[in-house]
Protein backbone atom coordinates (compact mmCIF):
# COMPACT_ATOMS: atom_id res chain seq x y z
CA UNK A 1 0.00 0.00 0.00
CA UNK A 2 2.03 3.53 -1.19
CA UNK A 3 1.57 6.30 1.23
CA UNK A 4 -1.72 8.40 1.41
CA UNK A 5 -0.51 11.96 -0.19
CA UNK A 6 -2.86 14.89 -0.08
CA UNK A 7 -3.38 18.02 -2.91
CA UNK A 8 -4.63 21.17 -1.15
CA UNK A 9 -3.58 23.15 -4.28
CA UNK A 10 -5.57 26.33 -5.17
CA UNK A 11 -7.75 26.04 -1.43
CA UNK A 12 -7.48 28.42 1.19
CA UNK A 13 -7.05 26.81 4.82
CA UNK A 14 -7.90 29.14 7.49
CA UNK A 15 -6.33 28.45 10.92
CA UNK A 16 -6.99 29.78 13.72
CA UNK A 17 -4.42 30.00 16.32
CA UNK A 18 -1.51 28.66 14.08
CA UNK A 19 1.90 30.67 15.40
CA UNK A 20 2.37 27.69 18.12
CA UNK A 21 2.11 23.98 18.78
CA UNK A 22 -0.54 22.06 16.71
CA UNK A 23 -2.09 24.79 14.94
CA UNK A 24 1.75 25.68 13.79
CA UNK A 25 1.82 21.68 12.38
CA UNK A 26 -1.13 22.08 10.90
CA UNK A 27 -0.14 25.23 8.84
CA UNK A 28 2.99 23.23 7.77
CA UNK A 29 1.36 20.17 6.78
CA UNK A 30 -1.45 22.18 4.41
CA UNK A 31 1.58 24.56 2.75
CA UNK A 32 3.24 20.56 2.25
CA UNK A 33 -0.06 20.13 0.20
CA UNK A 34 0.57 22.87 -2.12
CA UNK A 35 -2.52 25.30 0.19
CA UNK A 36 -3.07 28.86 1.03
CA UNK A 37 -2.54 28.98 4.60
CA UNK A 38 -3.88 31.94 6.32
CA UNK A 39 -2.86 32.43 10.11
CA UNK A 40 -5.26 33.42 12.91
CA UNK A 41 -3.84 34.24 15.65
CA UNK A 42 -3.50 36.95 18.29
CA UNK A 43 0.49 37.03 17.67
CA UNK A 44 3.03 35.87 14.87
CA UNK A 45 5.62 35.03 16.72
CA UNK A 46 5.96 31.42 17.63
CA UNK A 47 5.75 30.19 21.66
CA UNK A 48 7.46 26.62 20.51
CA UNK A 49 10.62 26.48 22.33
CA UNK A 50 12.54 25.01 19.21
CA UNK A 51 10.71 27.65 16.34
CA UNK A 52 11.83 30.78 15.38
CA UNK A 53 10.62 30.85 11.99
CA UNK A 54 6.92 32.64 11.92
CA UNK A 55 4.44 30.51 10.85
CA UNK A 56 3.38 32.38 7.69
CA UNK A 57 6.72 32.22 6.41
CA UNK A 58 7.27 28.33 7.73
CA UNK A 59 4.43 27.66 5.47
CA UNK A 60 6.33 29.25 2.32
CA UNK A 61 9.31 27.66 3.11
CA UNK A 62 7.41 24.08 2.38
CA UNK A 63 5.62 25.08 -0.54
CA UNK A 64 2.32 26.90 0.11
CA UNK A 65 1.46 30.36 0.41
CA UNK A 66 1.79 31.90 4.15
CA UNK A 67 -0.58 34.64 5.49
CA UNK A 68 -0.50 35.84 9.06
CA UNK A 69 -3.68 37.79 9.93
CA UNK A 70 -3.83 39.35 13.38
CA UNK A 71 -7.04 37.90 15.02
CA UNK A 72 -8.97 37.90 18.40
CA UNK A 73 -11.22 34.85 18.03
CA UNK A 74 -12.83 35.90 21.42
CA UNK A 75 -14.21 39.20 18.89
CA UNK A 76 -16.20 37.52 15.97
CA UNK A 77 -16.11 40.80 14.33
CA UNK A 78 -12.14 39.79 14.21
CA UNK A 79 -13.38 36.60 13.13
CA UNK A 80 -15.74 38.15 10.22
CA UNK A 81 -12.22 40.25 8.95
CA UNK A 82 -10.62 36.95 8.28
CA UNK A 83 -13.21 35.12 6.87
CA UNK A 84 -13.04 38.81 4.46
CA UNK A 85 -9.47 38.79 4.00
CA UNK A 86 -9.33 34.82 2.85
CA UNK A 87 -12.14 36.24 0.09
CA UNK A 88 -8.88 37.82 -1.69
CA UNK A 89 -7.62 33.86 -1.81
CA UNK A 90 -10.57 32.82 -3.46
CA UNK A 91 -12.95 32.20 -0.27
CA UNK A 92 -12.55 29.31 2.71
CA UNK A 93 -12.27 25.95 1.63
CA UNK A 94 -10.80 24.77 5.00
CA UNK A 95 -11.68 25.96 8.24
CA UNK A 96 -9.37 24.64 11.44
CA UNK A 97 -10.97 25.91 14.11
CA UNK A 98 -7.85 25.41 16.59
CA UNK A 99 -7.12 28.53 18.83
CA UNK A 100 -7.84 28.05 22.79
CA UNK A 101 -6.61 29.01 26.17
CA UNK A 102 -6.18 26.41 28.84
CA UNK A 103 -7.07 26.79 32.74
CA UNK A 104 -6.28 25.38 35.74
CA UNK A 105 -8.12 26.32 39.17
CA UNK A 106 -10.08 24.68 41.26
CA UNK A 107 -13.63 25.12 40.79
CA UNK A 108 -14.61 27.37 43.84
CA UNK A 109 -11.67 29.60 42.64
CA UNK A 110 -12.74 30.54 39.28
CA UNK A 111 -13.62 34.35 38.72
CA UNK A 112 -16.75 35.30 36.77
CA UNK A 113 -13.83 36.99 34.27
CA UNK A 114 -11.87 33.91 34.50
CA UNK A 115 -14.90 32.00 33.27
CA UNK A 116 -15.60 34.30 30.71
CA UNK A 117 -12.72 34.47 29.21
CA UNK A 118 -12.09 30.70 28.29
CA UNK A 119 -15.60 30.45 26.79
CA UNK A 120 -15.17 33.44 24.59
CA UNK A 121 -12.25 32.40 23.14
CA UNK A 122 -13.01 28.40 23.44
CA UNK A 123 -16.50 28.31 22.23
CA UNK A 124 -17.55 31.72 21.01
CA UNK A 125 -14.42 31.25 18.73
CA UNK A 126 -15.30 27.66 17.64
CA UNK A 127 -19.09 29.04 16.87
CA UNK A 128 -18.28 31.91 15.17
CA UNK A 129 -15.58 30.24 13.04
CA UNK A 130 -17.88 27.49 12.01
CA UNK A 131 -21.09 30.28 11.18
CA UNK A 132 -18.70 32.68 9.33
CA UNK A 133 -16.94 29.98 7.24
CA UNK A 134 -20.12 28.14 6.61
CA UNK A 135 -22.18 30.99 5.59
CA UNK A 136 -18.82 32.17 2.88
CA UNK A 137 -19.07 28.75 1.66
CA UNK A 138 -22.44 28.69 0.87
CA UNK A 139 -22.75 32.34 -0.26
CA UNK A 140 -19.80 31.08 -3.20
CA UNK A 141 -21.85 27.93 -3.87
CA UNK A 142 -18.73 25.90 -2.83
CA UNK A 143 -18.81 22.53 -0.75
CA UNK A 144 -16.11 23.34 2.32
CA UNK A 145 -14.75 21.68 5.29
CA UNK A 146 -14.53 22.58 8.75
CA UNK A 147 -12.02 20.87 11.65
CA UNK A 148 -12.58 22.51 14.69
CA UNK A 149 -9.89 21.36 17.80
CA UNK A 150 -11.62 20.02 20.93
CA UNK A 151 -9.81 17.59 23.40
CA UNK A 152 -9.81 14.53 25.16
CA UNK A 153 -11.68 17.10 27.67
CA UNK A 154 -14.52 16.68 25.56
CA UNK A 155 -15.75 13.33 26.69
CA UNK A 156 -13.73 13.01 30.42
CA UNK A 157 -13.20 15.23 33.07
CA UNK A 158 -9.55 16.04 35.32
CA UNK A 159 -9.02 17.71 38.46
CA UNK A 160 -9.20 21.08 38.38
CA UNK A 161 -10.29 21.80 34.85
CA UNK A 162 -13.80 22.33 35.05
CA UNK A 163 -13.81 25.67 33.44
CA UNK A 164 -11.83 24.30 30.09
CA UNK A 165 -13.69 20.45 30.23
CA UNK A 166 -16.63 22.72 29.82
CA UNK A 167 -15.53 24.73 26.51
CA UNK A 168 -13.82 21.13 25.06
CA UNK A 169 -17.39 19.90 26.27
CA UNK A 170 -19.21 22.41 24.19
CA UNK A 171 -17.17 21.85 21.18
CA UNK A 172 -18.24 18.33 20.45
CA UNK A 173 -21.58 19.29 21.07
CA UNK A 174 -21.01 22.16 18.46
CA UNK A 175 -19.20 19.86 16.08
CA UNK A 176 -22.01 17.69 16.07
CA UNK A 177 -24.84 20.43 15.93
CA UNK A 178 -23.18 22.20 12.87
CA UNK A 179 -23.11 19.20 10.96
CA UNK A 180 -26.49 17.99 11.28
CA UNK A 181 -27.40 21.53 10.28
CA UNK A 182 -24.91 21.84 7.04
CA UNK A 183 -24.77 18.29 5.73
CA UNK A 184 -27.84 19.47 2.97
CA UNK A 185 -25.05 22.70 2.05
CA UNK A 186 -22.44 19.55 1.44
CA UNK A 187 -20.59 21.13 3.77
CA UNK A 188 -18.99 18.81 6.38
CA UNK A 189 -18.05 19.39 9.99
CA UNK A 190 -15.80 17.38 12.34
CA UNK A 191 -13.25 17.43 15.57
CA UNK A 192 -10.12 15.97 16.12
CA UNK A 193 -9.43 15.62 20.15
CA UNK A 194 -6.21 15.48 20.93
CA UNK A 195 -5.09 13.83 24.40
CA UNK A 196 -1.33 14.02 26.05
CA UNK A 197 0.21 16.11 23.08
CA UNK A 198 3.86 17.80 24.01
CA UNK A 199 3.47 21.35 23.49
CA UNK A 200 4.02 24.44 25.17
CA UNK A 201 0.12 24.52 25.93
CA UNK A 202 0.44 21.16 26.98
CA UNK A 203 3.24 21.48 29.56
CA UNK A 204 5.98 19.11 27.94
CA UNK A 205 3.40 15.91 29.03
CA UNK A 206 5.09 13.03 28.77
CA UNK A 207 3.81 9.31 28.70
CA UNK A 208 3.84 8.37 32.60
CA UNK A 209 3.60 12.47 33.83
CA UNK A 210 2.14 13.14 37.25
CA UNK A 211 0.92 16.83 38.03
CA UNK A 212 1.40 17.81 41.70
CA UNK A 213 1.60 15.85 44.43
CA UNK A 214 -1.84 13.89 43.95
CA UNK A 215 -1.24 11.25 41.18
CA UNK A 216 -4.35 12.76 38.03
CA UNK A 217 -5.61 9.74 36.51
CA UNK A 218 -6.25 12.08 33.56
CA UNK A 219 -2.39 12.28 33.05
CA UNK A 220 -1.60 8.37 33.01
CA UNK A 221 0.32 6.18 31.02
CA UNK A 222 -0.71 5.48 27.45
CA UNK A 223 -0.81 2.20 25.37
CA UNK A 224 1.38 4.03 22.59
CA UNK A 225 3.96 4.52 25.16
CA UNK A 226 4.54 8.18 24.43
CA UNK A 227 2.93 11.73 24.45
CA UNK A 228 1.73 12.52 20.86
CA UNK A 229 3.56 15.36 18.85
CA UNK A 230 1.69 18.36 17.23
CA UNK A 231 2.54 16.49 14.05
CA UNK A 232 0.25 13.39 15.03
CA UNK A 233 -2.46 16.12 15.22
CA UNK A 234 -2.00 17.73 11.97
CA UNK A 235 -1.94 14.42 10.21
CA UNK A 236 -5.84 14.02 11.46
CA UNK A 237 -6.77 16.96 10.63
CA UNK A 238 -5.43 16.85 7.04
CA UNK A 239 -7.15 13.94 6.66
CA UNK A 240 -10.64 14.88 8.01
CA UNK A 241 -10.31 18.02 5.68
CA UNK A 242 -9.35 15.70 2.43
CA UNK A 243 -11.69 14.49 0.35
CA UNK A 244 -10.99 10.81 1.63
CA UNK A 245 -13.15 11.74 4.51
CA UNK A 246 -15.65 12.39 2.48
CA UNK A 247 -18.65 10.42 4.42
CA UNK A 248 -17.43 11.50 7.25
CA UNK A 249 -19.43 14.23 9.20
CA UNK A 250 -19.99 14.95 12.59
CA UNK A 251 -17.11 12.98 14.30
CA UNK A 252 -14.89 13.48 17.03
CA UNK A 253 -11.29 11.55 16.01
CA UNK A 254 -9.67 10.83 19.31
CA UNK A 255 -6.04 11.49 18.40
CA UNK A 256 -4.69 9.95 22.17
CA UNK A 257 -2.45 6.69 21.38
CA UNK A 258 -5.26 4.52 23.12
CA UNK A 259 -5.84 6.90 26.17
CA UNK A 260 -9.59 6.02 26.32
CA UNK A 261 -9.04 2.35 26.24
CA UNK A 262 -7.23 2.16 29.24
Amino acid sequence: MGTLEYDFTDETVVITGASSGIGRAMAREFGSAGATVLNADIQSEPKDIDAETPTHDLVEEVGGTGVYLETDVSDPDDIESVIDAAREYGGVDVMINNAALSADAPMREVTPEEFERIHRVNVDGVFFGCQYAANDMIERGDAGTIVNTASISSTVTQFNQVQYDSTKGAVRMLTRGCALELAEHDIRVNAVAPGQIATEFGEGWTADATRGAQENDFIKPVPAGRAGTPDDVAGAALFLASEQAAYITGELLHVDGGWQII
